[in-house]
């Protein structure tokens, strides 16, 4: 069987594949279970393999590399114009095939799995921060309808509900006084698990010489480091520093006709987890750059005057973008005064 390019629909249980030869006549088109997926790939000659950015991409891209395969993987947005006719999963799987061939479709590098790991921790603290953050919202709630309001901020709660439960004359029931003291439980558990992947993260970084390179960055630490590094691996992905900061949509929406160019707000297109990691770590940069005279924070006060204290921030995340990038792919050290 001549199969020279070969599109992979993937799902949970159930797959299509769609292979055609060089001179692009279909040469395979057939669904399969997940039990048989592996025997059939391995039965073909190497070729070229499209698989659609996915939940499991990543693992069965390794495994299809394992057996001699060039494996690419795109995001839907790419497939979506080669699609002929109906949607289902044999003409996602013909359009996959034909759109893994096109010169202008933009792949994502396979990830390892070391790589997927790091960035499940990251995942997993994320959600958890967000249901402490309901939680916590959820407390407020409960005790504003007794009457009890505490001042604002995950700190002042956790230190005066404390007080609140043990003071037994602000009349609180019996009942909401149990539920409330489960619900400050839970959060002294959700606090726990966060403290401890934000440790996993120190320990990635101590064993990884990139993180450790990368932090040396005002406004990078382990969690953006380590996010990076296995969100990116060495950027080669990207041509230049400014395709990597405009991948985390930290660059302006540019609208130009007629030769007239327009530039708007930032697009926010990309990895909003990386983004936000970014434009945090700034903020914490000009919260000290007041009394600083580096160069840097030269920079950072004079975009503060000229457009304000926001936008600075989202500059200076911009800025450390390109730094980042210039830093994955040349494998030098960061220098503070060329900035």
């Amino acid at each position: 069987m001549s199969v020279s390019t070969l599109g992979v629909d993937l799902a949970k249980t159930s797959f299509s594949i769609h292979g055609v030869d060089a001179r692009g006549k279909v040469q395979l088109r057939k669904n399969l279970n997940r039990s048989k997926l592996l025997d059939c790939i391995a039965n073909l000659p190497p070729c070229l393999i499209g698989l659609e950015a996915c939940s499991g991409a990543h693992y069965w891209a390794r495994e299809f590399q394992k057996q001699g395969h060039q494996v690419r993987i795109m995001a839907p947005k790419y497939v979506i114009p080669y699609r002929t006719g109906a949607k289902n999963d044999g003409n996602d799987a013909d359009a996959i095939c034909e759109a893994v061939s096109r010169p202008r479709t933009r792949f994502v590098p396979t990830k390892s799995a070391e790589q997927q790991a790091v960035l499940a921790a990251h995942r997993i603290r994320k959600g958890w921060v967000k249901e402490r953050t309901a939680l916590i919202n959820q407390i407020r709630g409960l005790m504003a309808e007794f009457g009890i309001v505490i001042a604002q901020g995950r700190w002042s709660l956790q230190r005066e509900l404390p007080r609140i439960l043990e003071d037994a004359e602000n009349e609180l029931p019996t009942i909401a006084r149990a539920l409330l003291h489960e619900c400050y439980e839970h959060l002294q558990v959700l606090n726990q698990r966060i403290d401890d992947l934000e440790r996993c993260f120190d320990i990635v970084a101590e064993h990884s010489e990139t993180v450790q390179r990368l932090m040396t960055i005002p406004g990078v630490g382990a969690q953006t480091a380590t996010a990076i590094v296995a969100s990116v691996g060495k950027g080669q992905q990207f041509d230049k520093a400014r395709d990597f900061a405009a991948w985390l949509g930290l660059v302006p929406r540019q609208y130009t006709t007629g030769g007239k160019p327009r530039l708007g707000r930032i697009t926010k297109r990309g990895d909003t987890y990386l983004r936000t990691l970014l434009v945090h770590g700034t903020r914490a940069v000009l919260a000290r750059v007041a009394d600083k005279q580096d160069r840097l924070s030269e920079w950072s006060k004079g975009v503060i005057e000229r457009r304000g204290y926001k936008r600075a921030t989202v500059a200076l995340a911009a800025k450390n973008a390109r730094i980042i990038w210039a830093m994955l792919r040349s494998g030098k050290e960061y220098e503070a005064f060329a900035v």
